[in-house]
């Protein structure tokens, strides 16, 4: 069972889409969701299905963010709408085990203002 966690920052739909596939599977499971918001909806869905949620800001220390995904057991990290830069130190700890659902190019498509349909918008102008 590989354990996994989902990094977000909004209304969670990428992560319940995650959850609800998993559900059904034996392979993979969400192991924690990582917030950075703290009113984040994603952290009402997280609850309803008994998932443990971390909430960090951009000043939390790499150190403390990898000593907090060995906790969980992490395999590997799903970036799920999360609208904060990774530190260096997480990606070199999870090399090919990251994953950004993000729909376009970082950085053209991201910054401020730059999720949900505006992303899709932005990219199909372009």
């Amino acid at each position: 069972m590989k354990n996994i966690a989902i990094f977000a920052s909004g209304n969670g739909t990428n992560a319940q889409a995650i959850i609800d596939h998993l559900a059904l599977q034996a392979y993979a499971r969400v192991a924690v969701i990582v917030v950075n918001k703290s009113d984040a909806y994603v952290i009402q869905r997280a609850k309803q299905h008994h998932i443990p949620v971390e909430l960090i800001s951009r000043a939390t220390e790499p150190a403390f963010l990898l000593k907090l995904l060995a906790h969980y057991s992490t395999d590997f990290i799903v970036l799920a709408g999360y609208l904060a830069l990774i530190p260096r130190k997480i990606v070199a700890a999870y090399p090919k085990k990251i994953i950004n659902l993000h729909p376009a190019l970082l950085p053209k498509f991201g910054g401020r203002g730059m999720f949900g349909e505006h992303v899709h918008a932005a990219v199909l102008s372009s």
